[in-house]
């Protein structure tokens, strides 16, 4: 059975609103304003035709879309997606009783997501290769991507070749590639035990698909060039398999979020510091301490700073920020703190940076949610919100990256 709804606006995930008996139904991949056929499960529907479309709507980009779970909005035209993705950060801020003014967000380019995170299974006697489904465990093997590199989909047929190699008979093989200056880095996880001790075959292998790198279950296999990063004229080798920003017009977005909020500070504490995405770069004109918890996520910040010309010091530190946040003795010798949590946010470490008395603090979050709450403990605390910046890294999806730069006083 099928109902005729109309859609009154966007929830926080990109997915169309409509009221059925005083009740939300959210409805996938479609527009504010639009009259559509649902079929209807609960407080969720699946879009059967669309009645009356949107002014708004356009022609996706990928063939996938509507089935990948990878994206949620190429359906809807640039300046409308862009506002909406706005008013996200808005909303979140507005919640916590935050009043900002917030920046025109940065855009983001087709083809320029440099890290992806592939899905791999065995079904029916072949290897697919892609994303699952929104909302759904089903695997979509894609053949195009509208927000991948180039280098990245045309890997797809390799791709596809190394996991069928070493998808496991059940359950999936979890393949992250990252496009380095070098070429690509392939990390496997979850790999079938037999095959993955196979390192002259898997060499090969990488060998005819020119990868720079392939590991597996966090062994190198064979890395035929360093893939290295560019961080500020830094080049950073990350861990395989390991957390970098996804897209590199997005990070030079950021970092210079960062750096003009601190312009002028000496000494800088870079908290949930990573491989050194932002260090590196502060390290040209300041004094760096990195915390991070990721004990090979400093490695690689250390080897990439003692190889870098001209680079100020950057002092690092292994640590669990969650369990155990710098306290407001230890940051008393900072004029700034950068922080760039995971999406749970930094609460414990922002209490303590709320009772400091730092000068300047910048957060870089890809949660508005959690960003909103971390920003209210700190002006409770006696900061100031000077300038908020969003920036679109993850295009056509729900999620956003934001820098906030707060003062004392």
């Amino acid at each position: 059975m099928t109902d005729t709804v109309t859609i009154d606006h966007l929830a926080h995930r990109g997915d169309g609103v409509a009221s059925m008996n005083s009740k939300p139904v959210f409805i996938p991949f479609t527009l504010p304003g639009e009259q559509v056929e649902i079929e209807r499960n609960g407080e969720r529907a699946r879009l059967v035709s669309i009645v009356t479309p949107s002014p708004s709507r356009i022609e996706p980009m990928c063939r996938h879309f509507g089935t990948c779970g990878g994206c949620a909005l190429q359906h809807l035209e640039g300046g409308a997606y862009r506002a909406w993705k706005e008013e996200q950060v808005a909303a979140a801020l507005a919640s916590r009783g935050l009043e900002a003014e917030i920046s025109p967000i940065v855009p983001a380019s087709p083809g320029t997501r440099r890290r992806a995170v592939l899905t791999a299974v065995r079904a029916g006697g072949r290897v697919l290769v892609g994303y699952h489904e929104r909302m759904a465990n089903r695997l979509v093997a894609i053949t195009e991507c509208a927000v991948a590199t180039p280098r990245i989909v045309s890997a797809l047929p390799d791709l596809t070749r190394l996991a069928d190699r070493l998808a496991p008979r059940k359950g999936e093989l979890r393949l992250t590639v990252l496009d380095t200056t070098s070429g690509l880095d392939v990390a496997a996880e979850g790999a079938n035990g037999k095959a993955a001790r196979d390192f002259p075959g898997l060499g090969r292998l990488a060998a005819e698909a020119d990868f720079a790198r392939l590991s597996v279950d966090g062994e190198v296999v064979i890395e035929i060039r360093p893939p290295a990063l560019n961080f500020g004229g830094a080049a950073m080798v990350p861990p395989p398999g390991g957390f970098v920003q996804a897209s590199a017009e997005a990070e030079a977005a950021m970092a210079d979020a960062v750096l003009k909020a601190i312009t002028g500070t000496k000494r800088v504490a870079d908290l949930f510091a990573g491989s050194g995405t932002f260090a590196l770069r502060i390290a040209r004109d300041a004094l760096v301490h990195a915390v991070e918890g990721d004990k090979a996520a400093i490695g690689a910040l250390d080897r990439a700073w003692r190889q870098a010309p001209g680079l100020k010091t950057i002092t690092q530190e292994v640590r669990d920020l969650f369990r155990s946040p710098l306290r407001p003795g230890e940051l008393e010798s900072f004029d700034a703190v950068v922080f760039d949590p995971p999406r749970a946010g930094a609460k414990e470490q922002v209490a303590q940076l709320a009772a400091s008395a730092v000068a300047h603090i910048v957060a870089v979050s890809c949660n508005p949610a959690t960003l909103a709450r971390d920003l209210r403990i700190l002006i409770d605390g006696g900061y100031r919100l000077c300038s908020v910046q969003p920036v679109d890294q993850f295009l056509f999806s729900p999620h956003i990256e934001v820098v906030a730069h707060l003062k004392r006083g």
